[in-house]
């Protein structure tokens, strides 16, 4: 009997210790895959953009209204923006006066007015740049701000 009790133990142990040698055989044989698309080359210099759209969805009125368009020069010269202009005041871009390299990444801040509450907007803003056959590209923000809560008495 002690034989029968010793034995079954070490069935259990056994196949216990199995068990959690294959959970940790498929952790390590779990792979993450990365995919990277690969961007057009152009002569001189290119800009690729993420997005061109930024939706900010709907946002508290004040609220941080900063935002980036992110960019690729996928050219073999240096990228120079020249200017960055917004279609209104409400709409502030930002850039980099340092040339972009081949293949650095860049970006484009924006920030939109939220005080602006109660209203959804649409608004551009337009880069001038060297980028071969592209002296000015558009990019777009778009959202909705709240209205601003009546105080309560």
């Amino acid at each position: 009997m002690k034989k029968l009790i010793t034995l079954s133990i070490a069935l259990l142990a056994f196949t216990f210790s199995n068990a959690q040698e294959t959970t940790k055989i498929i952790k390590k044989t779990k792979t993450t895959k990365t995919t990277t698309v690969a961007l057009p080359k152009v002569e001189g210099a290119g800009m690729v953009f993420v997005s061109e759209t930024i939706d900010y969805g709907t946002v508290a009125a004040n609220s941080d209204g900063k935002r980036e368009f992110v960019f690729t020069n996928n050219g073999n010269k240096p990228l120079i923006i020249t200017n960055a202009t917004g279609s209104c005041g409400c709409t502030v871009p930002t850039y980099s006066k340092e040339p972009i390299a081949p293949g650095a990444k860049g970006a484009i801040g924006v920030k939109y007015d939220t005080s602006r509450a109660g209203q959804p907007f649409t608004k551009t803003v337009t880069i001038t740049s060297n980028a071969s056959g592209i002296p000015s590209k558009t990019l777009t923000i778009k959202g909705n701000v709240l209205a601003l809560e009546a105080p309560k008495s």
